[in-house]
């Protein structure tokens, strides 16, 4: 059985990806995670399945990451693990530094040494056949838009602040590896994401959580950044439609077709929950906000035929709805409780 690396596996998209391909597809699934504040091993509690392992390991251990190609004969990296709130990169930008850039660099390098056939030869450009090293990146990568036009694959990279400058370091470093090496390997650049088990610390799950304990709930500015909302299972899919259909080298675009103001959202999240907007507070926008982001997907629609499946109202409903019937997630991660599980689990007795 093929083996699949997906490093951080235990956040957001991770454990969803996971789910995902566990139910679609017969790859045995190797899930490396470090375990820091948006790594949550709860979400994936329910999966009883002896295709899926959990590593814990930070991506910049060389010695854990070359084990873990090693020993299970790894063949296919989806690259999730990032550091990537853009609030915290503002105070802390050397962890996003370190992780998001070194730690890509030491995937890479495990993946050329394992992967090429001649891996003593500097020239060699032989792979073994079918391996793929998927990058998971951010539209944020491209800077801002005015109120016109979209991004495409070959828009110039502009990042505006230290975690997209970190996330556009490593889509650079990943492309290097093809151009220089020939490694096999895809960016994917993503609009934002929603859906079950992301991080309250992002807009949709904050609202929802503070809407329905009646506290205020805080938007930057005047509200009006605009985002295109990409639901999580839908931007799954695309990832696993790059990793098996995309062309060596290439950028793929994946957006919801979504474009909605921040402040929008948040009016409608209280619409579902039966509030009114009386809780809204506007507070200083936050250093180098970006205004607009928009993403082109023609290039992943027009030639592998990806399209989201989800309607934004639908999404919205389906989400607000997770997390009014998931509490105990949500008092968890807020408590910091769910950080104790893997010890519970895994601790040795």
């Amino acid at each position: 059985m093929k083996t699949l690396l997906v490093t951080g596996g235990a956040g957001f998209i991770g454990s969803n990806f996971i789910k995902m391909l566990l139910e679609n597809e017969q790859w045995r699934i190797v899930n490396l995670d470090a375990l820091t504040y948006a790594g949550n091993l709860e979400t994936l509690q329910d999966i009883d399945d002896p295709r899926y392992v959990f590593v814990k390991g930070d991506i910049r251990d060389r010695e854990t990451v070359e084990s873990v190609f090693a020993t299970y004969d790894v063949t296919r990296v989806i690259h999730f693990a990032a550091e990537s709130h853009v609030d915290r990169s503002i105070v802390e930008p050397d962890v996003f530094l370190t992780t998001n850039v070194l730690g890509t660099q030491v995937l890479l390098d495990a993946a050329k040494r394992h992967w090429n056939l001649r891996p003593d030869d500097k020239h060699s450009r032989d792979y073994s056949e079918g391996v793929k090293f998927v990058h998971v990146s951010t539209d944020e990568v491209y800077g801002t838009l005015g109120p016109d036009g979209l991004f495409t694959e070959t828009t110039p990279l502009a990042p505006n602040s230290p975690y997209s400058a970190s996330k556009a370091s490593s889509d650079l470093i990943v492309r290097a590896y093809h151009e220089t090496y020939g490694l096999p390997v895809n960016i994917t650049r993503c609009s934002n994401n929603y859906g079950p088990y992301q991080f309250p610390e992002k807009l949709i799950p904050l609202m929802i959580q503070r809407a329905e304990r009646g506290e205020t709930l805080p938007v930057y500015g005047d509200g009006q950044q605009i985002r295109d909302w990409l639901h999580v299972k839908d931007h799954c899919v695309a990832i696993w439609t790059v990793a098996e259909r995309g062309r060596d080298g290439d950028v793929y675009n994946i957006g919801g077709n979504n474009e909605q103001a921040n402040v929008t959202i948040v009016r409608l999240i209280l619409e579902l929950l039966g509030k009114d907007d009386s809780q809204i507070t506007f507070v200083t926008d936050r250093p180098g906000h970006d205004r607009r982001y928009a993403i082109d997907n023609t290039k992943i629609t027009t030639e592998l035929g990806w399209r989201p499946a989800y309607t934004f109202d639908q999404g919205l409903r389906e989400t607000v709805d997770w997390y009014v019937t998931h509490p105990d997630w949500i008092d968890h991660i807020v408590s910091g409780d769910y950080a104790h599980y893997y010890d519970k689990m895994y601790a040795k007795g």
